[in-house]
């Protein structure tokens, strides 16, 4: 592996993380508030270390496959290590722990985190917390893809490293091209959504924060209480909608604005994500209404959908405390914690995709119980699923629970309670935000230890970058000179 080349790659990243730190600056500027000079501070920071870097290895080879995983995993601990200088420089997170914490969270769209007075936070730091969500969403890899040039070189290991799914499916031959068109669609819905919330009764500030945490499955909101907050079902509605699309795959959004609109419903894994929607919400809505948990059907409805739609789309906003409601409820949620949103989205999990390949898999097995001599094939969206894709496919469940159960030993070796490990392993390596326990939905993560929170952010890095990318670096091969 050529260091040099990924060392010139995150300078890159640095940068253009620096000149988005100018953003929040602006706008603690704009209200008035002290803390535009800290993140003008970090911003400064990326640019020191960022330029000199470049400065020193603008000869540096190209990329190749091991570099490409190398830049990507780094990539999202080196935005979001300097993501979290102005929380800390300016004091709104005294300890360096938490505002690492609060950062990468926000870049990986977790949206975990360790504050308690929401509310009481500077507009500049508010805003930042979003945008980092909104940068992650898409993968600030990827913004570098479509307006860094010099990303180009190599820029198939780092699309293929940062597209979220078993599959990374290009829209067009150039990867620059297709960066772009993703990004399209990303900032169009973005808009959207900003309009809606604002026609609804929420305050532009409020409106802008929340669409970039929404349409990153990211969960920050400007509110001790969430969307709950709000009061407002228009408001839930409107976050109900756009989580769901932002956990659709982008490339059926980039189809459907092409005049393609059919493409949803001949798409296998958006209808399987639409039926687990549906069903789950009513399981859920069935167990509350018969103990009459809230009045009225439409209520119960409402409060149950918002629920699955963010856990499923790994969102993580909260217009209730599920935790309250009937274990059913807490047993569905789990479950959909770790099933997550459809591949190409921003959400997180193992990916709809998968798991429908996994019942398809498992559906082909008992047929040759039956039929010892037949051949049988599975089939996804028309198109015959090679032999490599389905061992991709199992090899990542059994990754995926094998870091899951590691996550709640160590936890729960730690001295932390079993509830607690499980919904804190499964909320960040899922990339959900609240979980069980003590970090619930009405909770936040400012109670777990240093080492804790470490962890988890180590999770929340794997999850975001589905596991292969950053695990794959841990074998001695991948260090190897090429």
């Amino acid at each position: 592996m050529s260091i040099r080349s990924v060392i010139k790659v995150l300078s890159f990243l640095l940068l253009v993380t620096a000149g988005c730190l100018l953003l929040p600056a602006g706008v603690s500027a704009l209200y008035r508030e002290s803390d535009w000079l800290y993140f003008l501070a970090a911003a400064g920071l990326g640019v020191l270390i960022g330029g000199v870097s470049l400065l020193f290895l603008r000869d540096a080879p190209d990329l190749k496959v091991r570099e490409g995983f190398a830049v990507v995993a780094f990539g999202w601990l080196v935005v979001g290590l300097l993501g979290a200088v102005p929380y800390w420089l300016s004091g709104q997170i005294p300890s360096f722990t938490d505002a690492a914490f609060e950062s990468i969270s926000g870049f990986t769209t977790t949206g975990a985190s360790i504050l308690d007075d929401i509310e009481g936070r500077s507009h500049g730091a508010l805003f930042w917390r979003a945008l980092t969500h909104w940068l992650g969403g898409m993968g600030i890899v990827l913004l570098a893809l479509a307006i860094l040039p010099l990303l180009g070189v190599g820029g198939m290991q780092l699309y293929r490293a940062e597209v979220p799914g078993p599959v990374a499916e290009r829209l067009t031959p150039r990867i620059r091209e297709t960066a772009k068109l993703l990004w399209g669609v990303y900032v169009l819905l973005t808009g959207l959504e900003v309009l809606a919330l604002v026609v609804a009764g929420m305050g532009f500030f409020d409106a802008v924060c929340h669409s970039f945490a929404t349409m990153a499955t990211g969960g920050f909101s400007n509110h001790n209480a969430s969307v709950g907050g709000y009061a407002s079902p228009a408001i839930e509605w409107i976050i109900i909608l756009f989580m769901f699309l932002a956990g659709t795959n982008f490339t059926l959004h980039f189809l459907a604005l092409t005049g393609r609109w059919w493409i949803y419903w001949r798409d296998e894994e958006f209808k399987f994500y639409g039926t687990i929607i549906i069903c789950s919400t009513l399981l859920i809505a069935g167990s509350l209404f018969w103990i009459q948990f809230y009045t009225g059907i439409g209520d119960t409805l409402r409060q149950t959908l918002f629920q699955v739609v963010s856990i499923t789309t790994t969102t993580g906003f909260g217009t209730a405390d599920y935790l309250q409601w009937p274990p059913v409820s807490h047993a569905v949620l789990l479950i959909l914690m770790a099933v997550g949103g459809c591949a190409g989205s921003t959400g997180g999990g193992i990916k709809v995709m998968r798991v429908l390949i996994l019942l398809k898999h498992a559906k082909l097995e008992l047929k040759k119980m039956l039929h010892p001599r037949g051949i049988f094939t599975v089939w996804f969206n028309n198109r015959a699923l090679t032999p490599g894709l389905q061992t991709n496919v199992l090899g990542f469940f059994l990754l995926f629970m094998m870091v899951y159960v590691a996550g709640v030993l160590i936890l729960t070796l730690g001295g932390r309670d079993l509830v607690t490990s499980i919904g804190a392993t499964a909320a960040t390596l899922g990339n959900i935000g609240p979980g069980l326990g003590l970090v619930g939905p009405t909770s936040n993560y400012a109670v777990l230890l240093d080492w804790e929170k470490w962890l988890l952010v180590l999770f929340m890095l794997i999850g975001r970058l589905e596991l292969f990318t950053v695990l794959v670096l841990f074998l001695p091969g991948a260090w190897r000179r090429s």
